[in-house]
């Protein structure tokens, strides 16, 4: 793609540079700390007396006989910690979250569930809460605390012959199968007795309430988990079409394969399905909180803002081409700019993986592309965790690809290899945060200047 780049790098001195890799960071930062679980929490769930208000609804708990909680996600912990911070006591229920809690909260059942692919805790996780849903009553309230990566973390196959080992070869199936992953979530949703809005169905007929931490696109809601407690929008029918299209019965196991030969796939409950009439969701943070709040930083640094989240599951190479060019054109009229784009990229990994992640290879392909520029690109996901490295993302500027030649490293090399990481690292320019327990998908911040 032809530009008329922004003026030579040595026109902005390394002291500008380092500024301006300092304010990204921090913009990036400050969005991290509005998309706080606590904070988000607190804006939306107030309890005062018996009664607890969810977003635009209001329970009186005292009315209930019972109220159970169920947190499974990469939030779970913090969701679970936020709650009882709001509602001291009277809580009970179950926890499912990719890692250890950092204090148990009376009441509740833990478990380390796996992530991307489920170990024997997420069987364990999705067995317990059909347990503890079992024998529901109109006088009881479920509150579902649901968060990116449940889909994994909890799960129960929806026949009993299909093994741990079963599940965790089908899912690897449909994930190297090429499918995109709205056609990856219709087939797991229909092979779960959790997912596609059967958690919902096992519930009747008590009031239910999701609280939702949303790392899906906003119009996408059931998405999120695979959406165990809404309305499905797959169909077996389109299960059968994907399966046949990618060709995946021969990589699946005996124990899917014959679901899918001899048809005996059961649908799941869709809009109108009488397991959602007591059903109310709360969307609690999102990407756009994030977006808005890296915004508002960009704005008070008197940067002329743009917001384009239109490459949105693009490819990495394709979104970086087209957000330089949206930045080169927004810089021509003002001394600042800054473009803000929310959602994630893909990255298809060659033979040869490094460390690194898609946050990383997008920044360091932006960093060839922006060599001798004044731009300072930064690439991460808010939860903390890029691919397998531990960096949540890498900032880059016009001058990376010389200082890394400085330092004896070839960023061309580290792109072919998918082994950002380390040359981001031994320059002091990955973002290192740690796993935040939340996540609202990636960010990218572009500065011009």
């Amino acid at each position: 793609m032809s530009h008329s780049p922004l003026p030579p790098a040595d026109s902005a001195s390394e002291a500008t540079r380092r500024e301006m890799r300092d304010r990204v960071r921090d913009m990036f930062q400050h969005a991290l700390s509005e998309c706080s679980i606590p904070r988000a929490f607190s804006r939306n769930l107030q309890y005062e007396g018996n009664y607890l208000r969810v977003g635009n609804e209001l329970y009186d708990l005292a009315s209930f006989a019972r109220m159970l909680v169920v947190s499974i996600g990469k939030a779970g912990h913090s969701m679970a910690e936020a709650l009882a911070g709001i509602v001291a006591t009277g809580l009970a229920g179950i926890v499912a979250a990719p890692t250890p809690p950092p204090a148990q909260i009376f009441g509740f059942r833990y478990f380390i569930g796996g992530h991307p692919l489920p170990n024997a805790d997420s069987l364990r996780a999705g067995d317990a809460i059909l347990r503890l849903l079992q024998s529901p009553a109109p006088q009881t309230l479920v509150l579902y605390l649901i968060s990116g990566g449940a889909s994994a973390i909890a799960e129960k196959p929806i026949n009993a012959g299909i093994s741990l080992a079963d599940v965790v070869a089908t899912y690897q199936a449909l994930v190297h199968s090429g499918a995109p992953i709205a056609e990856i979530n219709a087939v797991r949703k229909h092979l779960s007795a959790l997912k596609g809005g059967r958690l919902a169905r096992a519930a009747v007929p008590s009031h239910q309430v999701s609280v939702l931490v949303s790392d899906v696109p906003e119009n996408s809601l059931d998405a999120l988990a695979s959406g165990p407690t809404m309305p499905d929008s797959a169909t077996i029918a389109d299960c059968y079409d994907i399966v046949k299209r990618y060709g995946l019965l021969k990589h699946f196991p005996p124990s899917v394969r014959v679901l899918f030969e001899r048809e005996q796939l059961q649908e799941t409950p869709k809009a109108g399905d009488p397991a959602f009439e007591r059903s109310h969701y709360a969307t609690v943070l999102s990407n756009t909180t994030a977006v808005n709040a890296a915004v508002e930083r960009a704005a008070l640094g008197g940067f002329a803002v743009e917001i384009d989240n239109s490459c949105d599951d693009w490819d990495y190479q394709q979104a970086a081409d087209y957000l330089l060019q949206r930045l080169r054109e927004l810089r021509r009229g003002v001394s600042r700019a800054c473009l803000i784009s929310g959602g994630e990229v893909t990255v298809t990994v060659g033979q040869k993986s490094g460390v690194g992640g898609r946050n990383q290879q997008f920044a360091l392909y932006c960093a060839r592309k922006i060599a001798g520029e004044n731009i300072t690109v930064l690439s991460a996901g808010t939860d903390g965790i890029d691919g397998n490295s531990p960096a949540a993302g890498g900032v880059v500027d016009g001058s990376t690809v010389e200082r890394a030649r400085l330092h004896g490293l070839d960023v061309a090399a580290a792109l072919t290899d998918f082994d950002a990481f380390p040359l981001l690292e031994a320059m002091g320019d990955p973002i290192m945060t740690g796993p935040t327990g939340n996540n609202v998908r990636d960010l990218r911040l572009l500065l011009a200047y």
